[in-house]
């Protein structure tokens, strides 16, 4: 019988498959729909301190989210992620082109020697990346558990919004007694609220 982190990699692989059958245009397309309902969601709009994340392969582009958050004068809250750990510091960006230096992954991270810490209890909504994920919130990430370790941390308050593809819902999603949920899930067609 299949275990539970089996069954989890079987669906980042599925997941990962899809999402490389896409073409940049389509990626871009989906990218631009999943931001504008974003946009046009009111839990976010009141927001005035949002968490935010720098997308990886398999998740939604979220560059031109962060600028268009920090032009509306959102403090925007990114993650630092300690390998050593497994915990996540938050640390407020002013700049996409400024704030950040590209690690050796690849993938862009804020500078902790320009950018000032933020404590969680500042966060009023958290968007957080999503590899797959179910109508009832259960959320499948990259596997490391850097965000089931932050979930519990954040108030009480705030909403936990992940952005997704369609294609990255999935009828189920295996959880372990770790796995945190999200409240609200948004996708380039629709808005989940979790069930």
């Amino acid at each position: 019988m299949e275990s539970v982190k089996e069954k989890k990699q079987t669906i980042r692989n599925e997941i990962a498959t899809k999402l490389a059958g896409f073409s940049e245009i389509k990626i871009l397309e989906k990218t631009k729909a999943v931001e504008n309902r974003l946009f046009d969601f009111a839990n976010f709009l009141e927001a005035e301190t949002v968490l935010l994340y720098v997308n990886r392969a398999c998740e939604v582009d979220t560059k031109d989210i962060i600028k268009r958050c920090l032009s509306y004068e959102k403090a925007v809250a990114l993650p630092v992620l300690s390998s050593k750990k497994f915990e996540i510091n938050l640390v407020r960006v002013r700049s996409l082109e400024d704030d950040f230096y590209l690690n050796p992954e690849g993938i862009l991270e804020p500078d902790v020697s320009i950018c000032k810490v933020l404590p969680v209890e500042l966060i009023d909504i958290a968007i957080m990346p999503g590899t797959a994920l179910d109508e009832k919130g259960s959320r499948l990430g990259a596997g490391d558990g850097y965000y089931d370790r932050l979930i519990p941390k954040l108030p009480v308050t705030t909403r936990k919004v992940v952005l997704a593809f369609e294609e990255q819902i999935v009828q189920h999603v295996p959880t372990e007694s770790h796995d945190k949920h999200a409240d609200i899930i948004i996708t380039d067609q629709r808005i989940i609220y979790k069930i």
